[in-house]
């Protein structure tokens, strides 16, 4: 019998999220969330200019901030990609334990299977003692029943906790998203007032210059 028990690979979640550290305006030393950089909350926009200019600062925030949401998009397939395994793993454990029982009970089990794309056949087992099951890659290995079993739970583990850890990476990568577009925002906001400031400081000097000349 023919079972296919693996979940997709998804225990490196966020290890290839948004790299490019160096041309991101955060401070060296910068923290990381299993692999996820943590975005810097500005407090100060003055102070974390440090004498640069706004907009270059603001093209690499949104550039950290697109890493960001790429990185989502990616932990959003992997979510889907194991909801949809867990079934078919839950499935493989009750077929294995269906045929635990009725060998315990000493009764034969039909069963339909796939003899070729689009053709099936039907069999009689008794006193069957192994299952065979796909691990990928066109690869299939024969189990005992109790081999089949603890593989098949292990992998419905695995797949359970790498959810759980997906679903925390996507809610902190949601949180730098929306740190990042204050950050934006605020540099952006203090970049116009400090702009407007300068041109009333300029007019103001111009018009005291034409003043003292008349």
């Amino acid at each position: 019998m023919e079972i296919d028990p693996q979940p997709s690979s998804a225990e490196k979640s966020a290890a290839n999220a948004a790299a490019a550290e160096g041309s991101s305006p955060a401070a060296d030393g910068e923290q990381h969330r299993r692999g996820i950089p943590v975005a810097q909350f500005v407090a100060d926009v003055e102070a974390f200019l440090a004498g640069r200019e706004a907009p270059p600062v603001i093209q690499s925030l949104e550039e950290r901030m697109q890493q960001y949401k790429l990185l989502e998009i990616k932990l959003l397939t992997q979510k889907r990609d194991l909801q949809s395994k867990l079934p078919d793993i839950k499935k493989s454990q009750e077929i294995v334990q269906t045929l635990v029982t009725k060998r315990e009970e000493k009764k034969e089990v039909r069963l339909d299977y796939v003899l070729a794309d689009g053709v099936f056949a039907r069999a009689d087992v008794k006193d069957a003692d192994s299952v065979c099951l796909w691990l990928g890659a066109n690869v299939m290995v024969e189990y005992s029943f109790d081999e089949a079993l603890a593989l098949l739970k292990r992998n419905e583990e695995n797949a359970t906790s790498s959810l759980a850890n997906i679903d925390g990476d996507l809610l902190f990568v949601r949180d730098q998203i929306n740190i990042t577009e204050v950050t934006v925002a605020r540099v952006h906001n203090w970049d116009v007032q400090r702009r407007r400031l300068a041109g009333a400081s300029s007019s103001s000097g111009g018009a005291l210059r034409e003043g003292i000349a008349a």
